[in-house]
């Protein structure tokens, strides 16, 4: 059976200790002198607890302490252990190791564990962290165990790639009033669902069932420059037909403009004889601006390609392909429409700031 502590403190104590209280500026200590204050008050761990915000555990340890040791016992006893472990420059170490990969220090395999950087930090600073203090520290630093993005290097040297980037912003920077100008690329829609994290509960995984035979559909789509417009089309192939019908449904829904930039990739289909040819009959409407080999960071619509995995493709239900293009198709005319509303807003103020001067 558990009894009740009891503390019975002198008065001169008690002033001493809430003096104590009041100039320290250790926050720790000031919340142990607090617990044995108001254990003396008559109050019980649960109502202490409570009070001051901390388990009702922490409040019997701190003043068990204090029965056995007395005043001292209140002052943290790690305070002998030297200078802190932890320190910026430790922490810059644990960032440049994270940023890198294991190999790179020795190790066998390509991806870091706690303990690999614990034992790495050690041999390079000669400092001995636990993995519990990596742990924090990775948590202090922001560092997240996520997923890896598999890229490919542009082959270009780093001026000529830098040389035909300011080119196209250039250009885009430029365009005359009778001139729009879009971002285009095309996106592969499989009916197999992409595997991607999710909510779950502890100890469950959730399951998505595929329909085992894939079935594949294709999505040109052009993204103004500007954010304000949204022109799409699918195919069952990736070919120079789905190029050519985004040209045609550009040209149509542009028809009083003079030209129409394209920024893209290299892919085949963008430079076949096919659309060649497009391009010499409609001359000088369209202008395609090709950005450099495996630059997807340079192409705004990738953006909303991966909005479009992450709302739709991603661990989806669809049993066929075509009720999965069905909600694709949803997914982006809700997207055009939110741009194009945009640009009326952005009319509208524009018009009221013009009238208001």
């Amino acid at each position: 059976m558990n009894r009740r502590i009891v503390v019975r403190l002198p008065r001169w104590v008690k002033r001493r200790l809430r003096r104590q209280g009041q100039k320290t500026r250790d926050a720790a200590l000031r919340t142990r002198i607090q617990i044995v204050l108001l254990y003396d008050a008559g109050l019980g761990a649960q109502r202490i607890a409570a009070h001051l915000g901390c388990v009702p555990a922490t409040a019997v340890r701190v003043v068990r302490r204090f029965l056995d040791v007395g005043e001292d016992g209140l002052i943290d006893g790690r305070r002998g252990n030297g200078e802190l472990k932890v320190d910026d420059d430790l922490r810059q170490a644990l960032a440049e190791l994270v940023a890198g990969s294991a190999r790179d220090h020795g190790w066998t395999r390509p991806t870091w564990t706690r303990e690999a950087l614990a034992r790495t930090l050690r041999r390079k600073t000669g400092v001995n962290v636990s993995v519990t203090t990596v742990a924090r520290m990775l948590v202090v630093l922001g560092a997240r165990w996520g997923m890896a993005r598999p890229i490919v290097l542009c082959p270009w040297p780093k001026a000529r790639k830098a040389h035909r980037l300011r080119a196209i912003r250039k250009t885009l920077a430029r365009l005359r009033p009778d001139e729009v100008a879009y971002f285009e690329d095309e996106i592969d829609i499989h009916l197999n669902p992409r595997i991607g994290r999710d909510w779950t509960l502890r100890g469950r995984q959730r399951v998505v069932v595929t329909p085992g035979q894939n079935r594949k559909r294709y999505i040109a789509g052009a993204l103004a420059v500007n954010r304000t417009d949204l022109v799409f089309v699918q195919a069952e192939r990736k070919n120079s037909d789905l190029f050519l019908a985004l040209l045609d449904k550009l040209r149509t829904h542009h028809r009083r403009v003079r030209r129409i930039h394209l920024v893209l990739d290299n892919y085949g289909i963008h430079s076949s004889r096919r659309v060649q040819a497009y391009l010499a009959q409609h001359a000088g409407l369209f202008r395609l601006h090709f950005l450099p080999p495996y630059s997807p960071e340079h192409n705004a619509i990738e953006r909303l390609w991966r909005e479009v995995h992450a709302n739709v493709t991603r661990n989806h239900r669809c049993k066929t392909i075509g009720e999965l293009m069905r909600q694709v198709g949803w997914h982006l005319r809700r997207e055009a429409a939110r741009l194009r509303q945009s640009r009326l807003v952005h009319r509208r103020n524009h018009r009221h700031v013009r009238l208001a001067a």
